[in-house]
């Protein structure tokens, strides 16, 4: 192992809970090697994925060696040179992005055996900036629904207890940072699949501005109406991570036509004080756990001491919103179906759809035949629904405006396995603010009476990812943030 200038003055188990922005200030001071770091993490994660199947391609002997190389490289470092900000950080990443020479099957038998050519541009900025990755996190079936289980790397489970769901289809991200494992990693977000995990997890996840943040590399590729609402974004320990990191990862990489130059606000220039804070009522097609509702109630009241001006809104018009959703998400000329024969996949048929043990989830089953089904419906029906989508996309930013809206994540919090299978109102409360298109960061509100995570989603209008972030960053100052398992 190289040795570094100064000798090292912390214990890496310090950053098992630190945020990555100061695991990285330790690491360039010399107060602590980034190989005593990612053996601290690499440790952790050997003890809890036996149980909890986050990472699914290890990175191990790779992470020790760019560890290695990291040390050395501050080692040899002019003392006023600018080193990488992340430089020796470990991180995970979603499977179904890409990285070069690494599997990218998103959980579809069919690519079980792909590999990535290039690294998507959002992982290859994480990577440039220093940040080690320990290993590629497990998805849902083609990244289509909220609990991550495929035939190909089999089930996530939720770190706080394991009889329940990580989420989807970021699961394996959500599973990795709630049980400590990672300080940050790289998820997509299309209907709740980075803001999921990181609830069900208790962790921060921020789902970007559309075209802050390119979507390229990412698998299954968007089309259509999609491209409206599916964004990379990050998942972090500590919410002190996220601006620094979506400053990292934005700009446009001259491939994805939505991503564009954006001006990013500063956090710290918000004001809670006088700050519009709107809570979601009627808007969500199932009753709401009362200990959800009542993290949510207390969230506003930390807002209401703040100075912030708390109100109630009727929203009702957001229970109407999932079949413009659907509709937007199957306004898509490929489709799930087109997307396994495109792999090599066979032809679905109806048979096997309904036998047991063949490649196929009971949720990519389910959605296969919604999608048979939508495709018999009326065109006119479809391009009606899509306009539906756009106009209450413009609605609802114009009603968050310079504020946020308090909105809940799921109906409760972390269900058991298999319990959410056909259940599609359980998407609901994420997906439309997909379909609204703006900005929402998921924030963490200690544990419930289970043990279980708790949160809310803080949503503000599009570009101003700056203000949900500020509020997350308070909330996190109140209610304490990520809580370990075990605590």
């Amino acid at each position: 192992m190289a040795v570094t200038a100064v000798p090292s003055t912390r214990d890496a188990g310090w950053s098992l809970t630190a945020a990555a922005t100061e695991i990285a200030a330790a690491i360039r001071a010399g107060e602590v090697t980034a190989r005593a770091v990612v053996e601290a993490h690499l440790a952790l994660l050997e003890r809890v994925n036996p149980t909890i199947n986050a990472v699914v391609v290890a990175l191990y002997d790779e992470a020790r060696a760019a560890a290695d190389a990291a040390d050395a490289r501050i080692a040899a470092a002019a003392p006023d040179e600018r080193l990488p900000p992340l430089l020796g950080v470990p991180c995970t990443i979603k499977e179904s992005i890409a990285v070069a020479g690494q599997p990218n099957c998103g959980g579809l038998v069919a690519r079980r055996d792909f590999r990535a050519r290039d690294t998507a541009p959002v992982a290859q900025r994480l990577l440039d900036a220093g940040a080690i990755p320990l290993g590629l996190t497990n998805t849902s079936e083609a990244c289509l629904w909220i609990e991550s289980n495929n035939r190909v790397y089999g089930r996530t489970r939720n770190p706080y207890d394991p009889a329940r769901i990580a989420g989807g289809s970021s699961g394996g991200e959500g599973a990795a940072l709630g049980a400590g494992a990672a300080p940050i990693g790289l998820g997509s977000d299309v209907g709740g699949s980075i803001r999921g995990p990181a609830f069900f997890n208790g962790v921060f996840g921020h789902k970007p501005s559309l075209g802050l943040i390119p979507i390229t590399g990412a698998w299954p590729p968007p089309h259509g109406e999609v491209t409206r609402m599916v964004v990379n974004g990050p998942l972090t320990r500590r919410a002190g991570d996220l601006m620094p990191l979506l400053k990292l990862l934005a700009g446009p990489d001259g491939i994805d036509p939505v991503a564009r130059e954006m001006e990013l606000g500063d956090p710290a220039a918000v004001s809670l004080d006088g700050l519009r804070v709107l809570i979601s009522e009627h808007a969500i097609n199932r009753p709401l756990a009362r200990d959800l509702a009542a993290a949510r109630e207390q969230a506003a009241g930390a807002l209401a001491a703040a100075g912030a001006t708390v109100e109630r809104i009727s929203l009702r018009k957001m229970q109407r919103a999932y079949e413009p959703y659907l509709a937007a998400l199957a306004d898509d000329d490929i489709g799930l179906h087109g997307l396994i024969l495109g792999e090599g996949g066979d032809p679905v048929t109806l048979r096997g759809l309904v036998a047991r043990g063949g490649p196929h989830t009971i949720p990519t089953r389910i959605l296969l035949a919604a999608e048979r089904a939508f495709a018999r419906s009326s065109p006119r029906r479809s391009r009606k629904m899509i306009a539906w989508g756009r106009e209450f996309a413009a609605e609802v930013a114009a009603t968050i405006g310079e504020g946020v809206l308090l909105h809940p994540p799921y109906p409760s919090v972390a269900p058991r396995h298999g319990r959410t299978v056909g259940r599609v109102w359980w998407v609901q409360p994420m997906a439309v603010l997909n379909l609204a298109a703006v900005p929402v960061t998921q924030v963490p509100l200690g544990l419930g009476g289970h043990g279980l995570p708790l949160g809310v989603q803080v949503a503000a209008g599009p570009g101003r990812d700056h203000v949900s972030i500020a509020v997350a960053l308070y909330l996190e100052r109140v209610f304490g943030g990520w809580t370990p398992p075990g605590r």
